[in-house]
């Protein structure tokens, strides 16, 4: 006996063939959904991002500690060490602000795990995984969408340290390239962020985790000192990111520092991707 099924999703007649008297036919199997494409991840990450920028706008003291942190590390740093250091305030300016653009670029990064581990808290990544997204696409838009906070400190602390007296001694497109270098530097860290916002289970912990790797990092390095002769000589990112910006933007030899900055945060990025997405499925 041959019935005439119709599959209402796709309103395509489907037969199916069963002997007579066995019963109602099993309803026909539907078609899996297609895998989600690179372009449509990008795309809903774009759409997360943007949801988290929204969030920046309705309540932006969450951009309060990006915004006094510059100012705060380029008085205290200046005055207590310029005189030390380089013998006046306005020449170790010079050193100073472009090991601060990377210390930042570290720093800048913890907000993000904070926040996303309060969303988790809040349920609001149990969302996400209710829609028809890819299961990248949250974790990606939160990194991207914490591009307001890095804009948002570096226009800071530039703009501070330029009413000091600062001064580029670079052609623009170098300025550029040295900015450019230490958000792609930011984006890499960013992962380590969401990692350890991923596997802690309140947003005050965050904080204390990153401080255990940023701070050896950060003041291990150039960042405060031009010179890195007299420090250990294990390899530090964050001088390689300290020197390659103080080149590009007040003039010297680049050398490979642009490189090896392009190296780590692919590296950081290579790594930690796969374990935040790991961490994330078994979180939410």
């Amino acid at each position: 006996m041959t019935t005439q099924l119709t599959d209402h999703a796709t309103a395509v007649p489907v037969t199916s063939t069963r002997p007579a008297g066995t019963g109602p036919a099993a309803p026909p199997r539907r078609a899996l959904r297609s895998r989600i494409g690179a372009a449509e991840t990008l795309r809903q990450s774009l759409t997360v991002a943007w949801r988290n920028v929204m969030q920046i706008r309705h309540t932006p003291e969450k951009l309060l500690d990006v915004i006094l942190m510059p100012a705060v590390f380029l008085v205290l740093f200046l005055y207590v060490f310029g005189g030390a250091v380089a013998g006046s305030t306005h020449a170790y300016l010079e050193q100073l602000l472009p090991g601060l653009v990377a210390m930042m670029a570290m720093f800048g990064t913890m907000g993000l795990g904070t926040s996303l581990c309060d969303d988790i808290r809040k349920g609001v990544f149990d969302r996400f995984r209710s829609l028809p997204i890819a299961r990248s696409a949250p974790l990606i838009g939160s990194v991207l969408g914490d591009t307001v906070r890095f804009c948002a400190v570096m226009a800071v602390l530039t703009g501070f340290g330029c009413a000091l007296g600062f001064r580029f001694h670079a052609a623009p497109l170098d300025i550029l390239a040295a900015y450019g270098l230490a958000y792609l530097f930011y984006l890499g860290v960013c992962w380590i962020s969401v990692l350890i916002g991923l596997s802690v289970s309140s947003p005050e912990t965050v904080q204390g985790m990153s401080l255990i790797w940023t701070m050896p990092l950060t003041f291990g390095s150039s960042v405060l000192l031009a010179s890195a002769a007299t420090m250990p000589g294990w390899v530090n990112p964050v001088t390689d990111l300290a020197d390659s910006v103080r080149a590009l933007t007040i003039g010297g030899p680049v050398g490979l520092h642009p490189l090896y900055t392009l190296a780590w945060a692919a590296g950081i990025v290579i790594v930690t991707f796969p374990l935040a997405m790991r961490m994330y499925a078994r979180r939410v």
